[in-house]
């Protein structure tokens, strides 16, 4: 459950290892400078409410947690904060988004991160942030700007997948006959989600950058100020691609019904064609005793000739109109 737990005092890891969870509580009881950072990777219950008890996590944002599927948000508990955060990722393979779910409990003491899913792993963001002892020294909510910072920057290789998937369907829809309105609403669905997950993110991000956290030092709120700055160009782009999308399966629509016109003038050019020799040999196939030229020796090859220039006749036309 417990992925790393470190206590930080001016910048500087405190200690070896991870600390036990009984010890991480203790140290945030005692009146001394520096936090704890816990990291949990997809508690139980059980074990979620085993951390609440110990730290005195609040009751209706521990049953968030513990429930999951959270839109993004951020919520004040009077003396702790509440954060939900959805990390994502992209599979090219499948064309497919893949969420995460981050859960932050903060307060002056302590910053408790809850992770569901692949996507979004924090280890990078903790090791980033140890390497800068003066970012450090903030406290909890440099190790929040960490966290939001590692989540925003792991949008832009979805964005740029995304996009790359879009050139692809862009080009096969105007240079193959194969229908691909599978494959745009699919990528259209997936983009959907991902704007899900990245709007309801900005109103945090703009709550954090005006200062929501007390006494945030102003270097520090330039750096939530700068993750907001890219995960409003994050939202730009994913809301161009939507627009884009709705629009290549516009597209995708009159393509294919422009070629369904096209069979349909091609299979009607020649029912024309073939029913002109119909007709003619339908009535010379008519059984009745006096015929004019039934018993003539060069009806039938003036019939077959009345036929033929019929057919050609009938073929250049339709040729000429582009229907063959």
């Amino acid at each position: 459950m417990i992925v790393d737990c470190a206590h930080y005092r001016d910048g500087v890891r405190q200690h070896e290892g991870k600390l036990e969870l009984a010890d991480a509580a203790a140290r945030c009881m005692r009146a001394e400078d520096g936090f704890v950072w816990l990291g949990l990777l997809e508690p139980t219950r059980a074990e979620l409410e085993e951390v609440g008890a110990k730290f005195g996590l609040p009751d209706l944002a521990l049953e968030d947690a513990t429930e999951a599927h959270q839109r993004p948000k951020l919520e004040d508990y009077e003396d702790s904060y509440f954060v939900v955060l959805r990390p994502a990722r992209y599979d090219d393979a499948r064309e497919i988004v893949e969420f995460g779910e981050i859960m932050l409990f903060l307060s002056s003491a302590y910053v408790i991160a809850v992770r569901y899913g692949k996507a979004g792993e924090l280890g990078e963001a903790r090791s980033r942030l140890e390497a800068n002892p003066d970012l450090l020294r903030a406290g909890p909510a440099a190790a929040v700007w960490a966290i939001l910072d590692k989540v925003v920057d792991d949008y832009a290789p979805v964005v740029a997948g995304i996009d790359d998937d879009i050139t692809e369907v862009e080009t096969e829809i105007f240079s193959s006959q194969v229908d691909s309105t599978q494959r745009i609403y699919l990528l259209k669905r997936e983009v959907i989600e991902f704007h899900n997950a990245t709007a309801p993110l900005l109103a945090p991000l703009e709550s954090l950058e005006r200062g929501a956290f007390p006494n945030m030092d102003e270097q520090l709120r330039r750096y939530f100020r700068d993750v907001a700055d890219h995960a409003r160009r994050v939202d730009e782009e994913v809301t161009a691609q939507r627009e884009l999308l709705t629009s290549i399966l516009q597209a995708n629509a009159a393509l294919q019904s422009v070629r369904q016109n096209e069979v349909v003038r091609t299979i009607s050019a020649w029912a024309a064609i073939i029913a002109v020799p119909t007709f003619l040999a339908s009535i010379w196939g008519m059984n009745f005793t006096d015929m004019p030229e039934l018993d003539e020796p060069w009806g039938y090859w003036v019939a077959l000739a009345m036929m033929a220039v019929a057919v050609a006749v009938l073929h250049r036309f339709f040729r000429r109109i582009h229907w063959l």
